[in-house]
């Protein structure tokens, strides 16, 4: 499976903006589909994901509130909606994509269950 994220860009703090990340190569409706975000130096941070069912989300306590993972498998899409951005959402965000099925949440927060990767879309929120 291949992933393209893209959608990201300059807003100012307050705004939203929704990422997409397209599949090719396969269909994403038998794998749980994630966000992370990274900035240079720092650590990978877990951002969202929902689980291959679709039923279920889970979000970094960061986003908690503020972003909201969907998916549409008809489109082998996924998304991203992002409100009241802050400057601290600034970073470089990634979709990802699990084809393994873990009862527990902590391999997806962890990044441990992720076997796809997109090449990032850049946000960027000035304050």
């Amino acid at each position: 499976v291949q992933l393209q994220a893209s959608g990201g860009g300059l807003v100012q703090t307050g705004d939203s903006l929704r990422l997409s990340c397209a599949a090719s190569g396969g269909t994403i409706g038998g794998y749980s589909m994630g966000w992370f975000r990274q900035l240079p130096g720092k650590e990978r941070e877990f951002v969202a994901y929902v689980r291959w069912s679709g039923g279920s989300t889970l979000y970094g306590d960061a986003v908690k509130g503020r972003f909201t993972i969907s998916r549409d498998n008809a489109k082998n899409t996924v998304y991203l909606q992002m409100n009241s951005l802050k400057p601290e959402d600034t970073a470089v965000y990634y979709c990802t994509a699990s084809a393994q099925y873990y009862n527990s949440d902590h391999y997806y927060r962890a990044g441990s269950a992720w076997n796809y990767w997109g090449q990032g879309t850049l946000v960027t929120v000035s304050s």
